[in-house]
C-alpha cells in the first residue's frame, strides 16, 4: 500500500483516485475498494466530511456546520458499509411544527397522515380531507423517483446501438408506470404554488408543504419548476421509513462512520492534500497533481468537487470541447442559502410551546426540535423576491433546529446548540457586500425567531453566521450552492450538470464525477457516489459489490 503520509519526489500509484472527501467521494471510494482495487481519497482540509461535518463553535459546543439533519442517506449505502458498525446512530427528532401568526397557532406536519390531517382541519376542512389522497399521490410519484435516482442517464442524442438499448432497457423496466409519470412531468414543469392548488385552498397549509421547494435552491413558490423540489425533500428512506433524524454526534459522525469504514477496507484517506491540477495526455486523465507538490497517479478518477471547479478549475478551459464548456459556464450555482449555528443557554421560548404541550402535538417530545418558519406562500415568495433584486430577504424563512435535546454529546450540561437554516441570503449583493452587510443581515434572521420566540437573543453565547461566499470559501462550493447547482428540469437526470456528460463521465476518458453535481443532486444521501463507482467499475470490467 502506498504511504499516504510521505511526500516522495515520485507518482504515488493506486489502481482509483477520489477527489474530495465529502460523503459522496466517502462512498465511491468504498464500493472500488469493496471491488479490489487500491484507493486513495484527497482532501483539501484538515478533516474528512465535506459539507457534513461537526465542529466547534465555542468551547463545549459543536454543531453540524453546513448539513444539518438526516433524511437522505440511503439504507443500501448504511448497510452496505455497516455504518452503525462504524458508530452511526440515528436519533428521532419531533414533528415539524409550523408558527402561522405571532400567537400560538400552528400546523405540524408528521410522517403519521392521520396527525398531518388532524391539524390541517384546524385551517380548512377540505384541506383535511383531502391530505390522504394528495400523500398517496405523491409517494407514488415519489416511489418512482426513487428508482431513477439509481439509474446512469442517457445520452438520448446519441445515435449508437449501446445507446438506443440502454434507452430500451430503461423503457421497459418503466413501462408500467403509464400515466403515473405525468405526475412528474407535472412536478418538473410546475411551480409548488400551481402544483399545490389543484389539492389545497388554505395557503397557510400550502405553505408548509411550498417550504420544501426554497430550501437550498434560487426560487420561490411560484417559480416554475419547484414543485420537484418538494419531492426531492421528502425523497428519503432513512431506517427504511423515509423521515427526518439527528445524528448522534452531529453530521461529522455520518462522515466519520464512512471514513471509518472504508479505512477499514485498505483506503487511504489524505487530508491537506488540496488539488491544484488534473493533466491529461491525448485526452486521457494522467497525474493529479497538489497545490504541495504532491502527484498521484490512478487508472481511473472520480472527483467529488463541484462540477464548475472541476471542469474549469482542475481540468482547464483549454481541454473542454467548445459546447461541453459553454453548458459548463452556463450551470446554475447561484447559493442563497444562510446557515447559523448559535450556543445558548436554552432553546427557543417560543409562544406556541404552552399549547402544543397541552393539545399533545408533539407525541413523546415536549419540545419542537423541528420547525419550519414561513406562516403563508406569500412569506416565502417576499424572501425570495428580495433575492432575486440582489439583496438578501429582510424577513427570511428559518428552519430552526435544536438537536441537542436529543443529543447530549453536543453541548454541556443544561445548554443547547441550535440550528438556524434558510433564505434567501443571494451569493452577491447588489450595491453591497457581505463583508458589511452580515451583521445587518444576522439581525433580520433572529428578528424573525424573536417574532415567534421573544428574548432568545437573550440566550445566545455565541453564534456563528455562514452566507453563500463563506460556504464557498470552507467547502469550495463555487457560489456557496448547497446541492452543487440548482435543482431545476434543465440540470437534472441527462442534461446534469451538462449535456453528454450526465453518465458520471467527463470529457476527460477516465476522469469521472462522483459528486452532488451529477444525477441524482444534492443532499446527504450517496447515491451519486454508489452510481459513480458503478460506472467506474464497468469501464474497468468489474462489477459493484
Amino acid at each position: 500500500m502506498a504511504d499516504a503520509s510521505a511526500v516522495g519526489a515520485g507518482a504515488r500509484v493506486y489502481d482509483a483516485l477520489v477527489i474530495g472527501g465529502g460523503h459522496n467521494g466517502l462512498v465511491c471510494a468504498g464500493y472500488l475498494a469493496r471491488a479490489g482495487l487500491k484507493v486513495a481519497v484527497l482532501e483539501r482540509r484538515p478533516i474528512v466530511g465535506g459539507a457534513a461535518v461537526t465542529e466547534e463553535i465555542h468551547p463545549g459546543f459543536r454543531a453540524s456546520i453546513f448539513s444539518y439533519m438526516m433524511s437522505l442517506l440511503h439504507p443500501r449505502i448504511i448497510n452496505d458499509f455497516q455504518l452503525r458498525r462504524h458508530g452511526l446512530e440515528v436519533l428521532p427528532c419531533s414533528d415539524m411544527v409550523s408558527p402561522v401568526d405571532d400567537h400560538d397557532n400552528y400546523i405540524t406536519f408528521s410522517d403519521d397522515v392521520a396527525r398531518t390531517q388532524a391539524s390541517f382541519a384546524r385551517f380548512s376542512a377540505h384541506d383535511a380531507a383531502i391530505y390522504p389522497a394528495f400523500d398517496a399521490y405523491l409517494l407514488e410519484a415519489t416511489k418512482i423517483v426513487r428508482k431513477l435516482l439509481w439509474e446512469t442517464p442517457i445520452d438520448p442524442a446519441r445515435r449508437d446501438w449501446k445507446t438506443f438499448r440502454d434507452g430500451a432497457k430503461l423503457l421497459w423496466k418503466y413501462r408500467r408506470v403509464g400515466k403515473k409519470m405525468y405526475r412528474i412531468v407535472d412536478m418538473l414543469s410546475m411551480s409548488a404554488y400551481d402544483f399545490l392548488k389543484e389539492w389545497f385552498e388554505d395557503e397557510r397549509v400550502m405553505a408548509v408543504l411550498a417550504y420544501y421547494a426554497s430550501i437550498g435552491n434560487f426560487n420561490g413558490p411560484k417559480s416554475p419548476g419547484s414543485a420537484y423540489v418538494i419531492m426531492h425533500h421528502v425523497m428519503g428512506e432513512h431506517e427504511g421509513a423515509g423521515g427526518w433524524g439527528f445524528i448522534r454526534g452531529g453530521m461529522g459522525s455520518v462522515t466519520g462512520a464512512l471514513a471509518s469504514a472504508i479505512r477499514e477496507l485498505g483506503v487511504d484517506i489524505v487530508t491537506d492534500a488540496e488539488v491544484a491540477e488534473i493533466r491529461s495526455t491525448m485526452g486521457k486523465v494522467g497525474d493529479v497533481v497538489t497545490t504541495d507538490g504532491r502527484i498521484f497517479r490512478a487508472k481511473a478518477v472520480a472527483s467529488n468537487a463541484q462540477a464548475r471547479h472541476l471542469y474549469l478549475d482542475l481540468i482547464g478551459e483549454a481541454n473542454l470541447p467548445a459546447d461541453t464548456l459553454r453548458e459548463i459556464k452556463g450551470y446554475r450555482t447561484m447559493g442563497a442559502s444562510f446557515k447559523m449555528n448559535i450556543a445558548c443557554e436554552r432553546p427557543p421560548q417560543y409562544r406556541l410551546l404552552d399549547r402544543v404541550r397541552r393539545e399533545g402535538a408533539l407525541g413523546q417530545f415536549s419540545y419542537p426540535t423541528y420547525m419550519h418558519i414561513a406562516p403563508d406562500i406569500d412569506y416565502l415568495e417576499r424572501a425570495f423576491d428580495a433575492a432575486k433584486y440582489g439583496w438578501y430577504s429582510p424577513e427570511p424563512f428559518v428552519t430552526p433546529v435544536v438537536p441537542s435535546l436529543a443529543d447530549d454529546t453536543l453541548a454541556p450540561p443544561g445548554k443547547h446548540v441550535v440550528n438556524l437554516f434558510g433564505g434567501h441570503a443571494p451569493y452577491t449583493l447588489k450595491g453591497g457586500d457581505w463583508e458589511t452587510e452580515k451583521p445587518n443581515f444576522e439581525k433580520a434572521v433572529l428578528d424573525v425567531i424573536e417574532r415567534f420566540a421573544p428574548g432568545f437573543r437573550n440566550d445566545i453565547i455565541a453564534c456563528q453566521m455562514l452566507v453563500p461566499p463563506d460556504i464557498e470559501r470552507i467547502v469550495n462550493l463555487p457560489q456557496g450552492h448547497i446541492f452543487h447547482g440548482e435543482l431545476s428540469p434543465d440540470q437534472l437526470f441527462f442534461q446534469r450538470p451538462v449535456s453528454g456528460f450526465a453518465d458520471y463521465r467527463t470529457p476527460i476518458a477516465s476522469l469521472y464525477l462522483c459528486g452532488s453535481s451529477a444525477h441524482p443532486g444534492g443532499g446527504v444521501s450517496g447515491i451519486p457516489g454508489h452510481n459513480a463507482a458503478r460506472e467506474i467499475l464497468k469501464d474497468l470490467g468489474k462489477t459493484i459489490r
